[in-house]
């Protein structure tokens, strides 16, 4: 086993590894099929955090339902419960690329849940690690002819904005996602009616939680100002890392896949 590949859990390395191979992914930052080395990379803690959840329906369905209630059961996405750095099944967005885990706008984790009436809804699940975003704005002309048209639709899942207010992260990764769940559940992708974004940050890292970026949205906390500008607040889901795996924490045979992530992600919770 590579050094960077010893950055994911043993219990799942060599799949984990065969899994973005076989389906093309990009790792961040990693060379030769394996993932970065860097132990503060957020992709490497999503994959860490959920790929043990891929093949148990038992464990997915209580991690999707203790975040919304509506859910009785997960649905396998693609060849399991989670799917990872999740487009789509085509471009909605208008974007110049569509490649999975690069240059395009693309999830995390991808999870579907059903309802007690049957309907599907996506799950699109960032995840967050230590990142800590500076006020920049990104605004250039090309990216606002392929997003802003979206952003002042009168089916938009925003309030009325100003949409220069979404060009400076974490806000413009925010907006893509969530136009991308729109557009999702608007074109019945993977048969989703409706989606939920889930963001999953430590809550340790106060400088993410505490820093609104842009000039253009108010609020004291990333969470505040986003919900304010959106017309459902509800389909916004923020949590913890150790809140979101709690089912899985609770379990009989994850004792080792727990240990890991308290040892290494959850030290002081």
């Amino acid at each position: 086993m590579s050094e960077a590949a010893a950055n994911l859990w043993e219990g799942i390395c060599g799949d984990a590894i065969d899994y973005f191979r076989r389906n093309r992914i990009s790792w961040w930052k990693g060379d030769n099929n394996d993932p970065t080395g860097h132990v503060l990379s957020s992709q490497v803690a999503c994959v860490n955090h959920l790929y043990p959840l891929r093949q148990r329906r038992d464990l997915a369905s209580a991690v999707l339902s203790a975040i919304d209630a509506e859910i009785v059961q997960a649905e396998i996405v693609d060849d399991g419960y989670v799917e990872f750095e999740f487009v789509g099944d085509r471009q909605y967005l208008a974007e110049s690329s569509f490649s999975r885990g690069a240059n395009c706008t693309s999830i995390d984790a991808f999870m579907i849940g059903s309802t007690a009436h049957g309907s599907r809804r996506a799950f699109m699940i960032e995840w967050k690690y230590t990142e800590v975003y500076r006020r920049k704005d990104k605004y250039i002309r090309e990216r606002g002819i392929v997003y802003d048209d979206l952003i002042i639709a009168a089916d938009s899942p925003f309030t009325q904005i100003n949409p220069r207010a979404f060009y400076f992260e974490p806000f413009y990764q925010m907006m893509r996602q969530t136009l991308l769940g729109w557009q999702i559940s608007k074109h019945k992708d993977h048969g989703c009616t409706s989606y939920r974004h889930v963001h999953v940050v430590p809550e340790q890292n106060a400088e993410f939680h505490e820093n609104v970026t842009t000039p253009l949205l108010q609020g004291t906390s990333v969470t505040q100002a986003w919900t304010k500008i959106l017309k459902k607040p509800e389909l916004y889901i923020s949590t913890t890392p150790n809140n979101f795996m709690q089912p899985v924490i609770e379990g009989q045979d994850t004792k080792s896949l727990t240990e890991y992530l308290r040892r290494r992600y959850w030290s002081g919770v």
